[in-house]
């Protein structure tokens, strides 16, 4: 395959994922059928905040993912600027890991085994609730599923879909950047940036919008490193 045909294949696998994300917003039960993505879109928010804290020498201790796409992730750290970090890391895990998925797409099989066996390590590890584990259980399985038994341009078009998928989610629940509150099935509790203005200094939605810019640099580092790929491959 010359380098022409293989650009014009990534940019329809590109362009196919979002046609895909364009439908579920405009056919019947639509939104019911993106229930499992905004699921997926709570689950790299909670799971950035546990390596965040693993990260800095902190642990993650357990994980809920309840039905309604609320989450809470239960770590422990010490240090104002440790705490404020695990906060900051879940706010900024759906664009990081997004930007992961756009760079990483024309290699997409490496990527969905990492990311299918370290969801099965959380499975054992951190997740304590029966929806969260049928859930994460779930994704990990059609992430090796895609992994070992799917040709690459499905991984491809995968790849950029759930992408896709974790980019909206910045904007689409950016409203929960600029709030003190978070209301979650386990209850109601300071938002993430409420703790980053306890924990430092400023008010909180200071950090929403810090946490905001960053999230959106992520998304286009990573946007722009797929196209450059496309012309690389």
């Amino acid at each position: 395959m010359n380098e022409v045909t293989k650009q014009k294949h990534g940019a329809t696998f590109l362009f196919t994922s979002m046609v895909l994300t364009g439908l579920l917003y405009v056919v019947p039960f639509g939104k019911t059928i993106a229930w499992p993505l905004v699921l997926l879109s709570t689950l790299a928010h909670e799971m950035g905040h546990g390596l965040a804290a693993v990260l800095v020498g902190g642990d993650f201790q357990k994980f809920y993912l309840h039905a309604d796409a609320s989450g809470v992730a239960y770590t422990a750290t010490r240090g104002n600027i440790a705490n404020a970090l695990v906060s900051a890391g879940g706010l900024v895990g759906p664009a990081i890991v997004g930007a992961l998925f756009f760079m990483m797409a024309h290699r997409a099989k490496n990527l969905f085994f990492v990311m299918g066996a370290g969801l099965i390590l959380a499975e054992v590890m951190v997740v304590r609730n029966l929806f969260g584990l049928t859930f994460v259980g779930g994704v990990a399985l059609v992430f090796l599923w895609l992994a070992t038994s799917a040709n690459k341009g499905v991984q491809q078009i995968a790849a950029y879909f759930v992408g896709i998928q974790l980019a909206l989610s910045v904007f689409s629940r950016g409203d929960y950047l600029f709030t003190p509150v978070a209301n979650t099935a386990s209850g109601t509790m300071p938002s993430d940036v409420a703790h980053m203005s306890e924990a430092l200094f400023l008010p909180y939605w200071v950090w929403g919008l810090v946490c905001g810019g960053f999230s959106i640099l992520c998304l286009v580092i990573g946007v722009r490193t797929a196209f450059r790929n496309l012309r690389q491959d």
